[in-house]
């Protein structure tokens, strides 16, 4: 059974409720915090885990850098799959994740993209012309695809231009927010928000040619303090295996069709 939900209002109560019944949590209870543009496919994906191992999932999304501070602060996350590389490093180097468990599950693709059909014509003449009235990005300090959003503005020359424009969102689902609701008439979003069976869902966009911006490699890590090792080491490995990549691929990220680090003799 996936259990789903979003870290910023309920990690105080989760974090309170697994301190007070460690000793009663299930062998095959797996807390996973997942970054938030990925959030919608792992709920798919662990439909299929679950067929293979009979297990509950709870999965908890935010931006990276918000799951990487309350996992420092002792969340009882037993994996997290972050958008970036960048903090499962670090977590492995302050001794809080398992050595060579990180490996790379896919890399995102950045888009530009509005509600309106029509309104994006294929490229970043929108943004020259600024026929908008704002532009919705995640925050660049706790999400790794509001930093590669403020990179394609940089290396466009438009980042001056456009800035009094910006909403920002903590994570990247809140910048597609922006957009979905009317709130922003354009973002940058991750490809897998508007992407499906190879195609865009709806609207317009700009698929942003990836020299504009530092390839966006989202890693996970098995966190030390898990009480439920061989689960983990279950869920990375099926992350990693070719049916479950090319899945990955059909939602819009680039990935890996062999396995890179089978971690079995963690």
């Amino acid at each position: 059974m996936i259990q789903f939900y979003r870290t910023t209002s309920i990690f105080v109560l989760l974090l309170a409720t697994f301190c007070l019944s460690t000793s009663k949590l299930h062998a095959q209870e797996l807390m996973v915090a997942v970054a938030s543009n990925f959030s919608t496919v792992m709920y798919d994906l662990m439909k299929d885990f679950e067929k293979i191992d009979k297990s509950k999932v709870i999965l908890i999304t935010g931006s990276s850098g918000k799951l990487y501070a309350q996992i420092k602060q002792g969340a009882p996350f037993d994996v997290l799959l972050s958008a970036d590389q960048d903090k499962p490093t670090r977590l492995i180097n302050e001794g809080i994740a398992v050595p060579n468990s990180q490996f790379t599950y896919a890399t995102g693709s950045l888009v530009l993209w509005s509600a309106h059909e029509g309104l994006i014509r294929g490229d970043e003449g929108v943004l020259i012309s600024s026929s908008f009235n704002k532009l919705a990005l995640a925050n660049s300090k706790l999400a790794p695809y509001g930093l590669a959003a403020e990179q394609v503005l940089t290396k466009l020359g438009l980042e001056k231009k456009t800035r009094l424009s910006w909403v920002q969102g903590e994570n990247i689902s809140q910048a597609y927010q922006f957009v979905a609701s009317g709130n922003a008439d354009l973002g940058f979003v991750a490809k897998s928000q508007v992407w499906a069976n190879n195609q865009l869902i709806k609207g317009s966009v700009w698929l942003i040619p990836t020299d504009l911006y530092e390839p966006i490699k989202q890693d996970a890590v098995i966190i030390k303090s898990t009480r439920n090792i061989e689960l983990a080491k279950k869920l990375m490995n099926f992350l990693q295996s070719k049916s479950i990549q090319e899945k990955i691929e059909k939602f819009g990220y680039q990935s890996y069709l062999e396995p890179v680090n089978n971690i079995q003799g963690l």
